[in-house]
């Protein structure tokens, strides 16, 4: 599960620092992102075995193949297992999408919102420390953008968190959705411009219900003997070792698994600012 995460979260972060390796439209040289097998909208995409997604017209998607190229363009480490996304034809956002087959997910757990961003806030100053060894600038999580929130009829979990570099004082979001299924959750990670996450967040959301689990994989599907997951709700937005730390009251002996999974999640906070606006300020002409 925390693998799983960082490697999505990760992949945001890199997408931010990666935006110099797209062409200059302009100098006539070709842009390797347009030259990927795009799905053009309108179309229903397959997203692994799990599941199916509308595109409608205006919007593009890539198979798992190709999603893996999207990283090496964007010179991201190559992440394990199957990676799909969802983006508008402008490309002013993308969404990463990848299935965790770590079984039903309970979700009769009440989420503590104190509590979680206090876990989060542990682990990030834990990993502050790591940081600050590499000459890295100190990142410190502020607060909700907005608290955990569970739909038990759609069974989606969303949250996004606020993150502040030290030095810089510079701010972005980290939004997240998780749904529920009948033998995993399907994590989504939005990239977005900060000035405008609000309404890419929006517009994405908006997109949600064109998703759907496959026959037998729903969550409502559930048979007696399917397998459980070990974690809740809490452990999808802390990842794992968190949720089990606040259930616990152990904040102040947050693991080393908790430590590194901050670590990598904070990449991204550190590298918003001028790459991430290179990024989503390609020229569209």
């Amino acid at each position: 599960m925390i693998q799983r995460c960082t490697r999505l979260l990760f992949a945001l972060a890199l997408a931010f620092l990666a935006a110099p390796v797209f062409a200059d439209e302009a100098s006539g040289k070709t842009d390797p992102v347009d030259q990927l097998a795009w799905q053009v909208g309108p179309t229903t995409a397959k997203v692994g075995s799990q599941a199916t997604l509308q595109v409608p017209k205006g919007y593009r998607f890539l198979d798992s193949a190709n999603s893996h190229k999207l990283e090496e363009i964007m010179h991201n480490p190559p992440s394990e297992g199957e990676l799909y996304t969802l983006a508008p034809d402008d490309l002013h956002w993308i969404a990463l999408l990848s299935f965790d087959a770590i079984g039903y997910v309970k979700d009769d757990e009440k989420l503590d919102a104190d509590a979680l961003l206090k876990s989060v806030q542990e682990g990030t100053e834990a990993s502050n420390e790591e940081r600050r060894k590499r000459g890295w600038g100190a990142i410190h999580a502020t607060g909700w953008s907005f608290k955990p929130q569970y739909d038990p009829q759609s069974h989606r979990l969303e949250w996004a968190i606020i993150g502040e570099n030290e030095q810089t004082k510079g701010k972005t979001i980290n939004y997240n959705t998780r749904l529920l299924g009948r033998h995993g959750v399907m994590n989504l990670v939005v990239l977005a411009d900060p000035e405008t996450l609000t309404a890419s967040i929006n517009e994405f959301k908006g997109l949600l219900p064109g998703y759907d689990f496959n026959d037998g994989e729903r969550y409502a599907q559930f048979k007696a003997g399917d397998h459980v997951a070990e974690i809740g709700l809490a452990a999808l937005v802390t990842g794992g070792a968190a949720a089990i730390a606040a259930k616990k009251g152990l904040f102040a002996t947050i693991g080393i698994a908790l430590v590194k999974f901050w670590k990598l999640l904070l990449v991204g906070f550190a590298a918003a600012g001028a790459a991430i606006k290179r990024f989503f300020s390609r020229d569209k002409s």
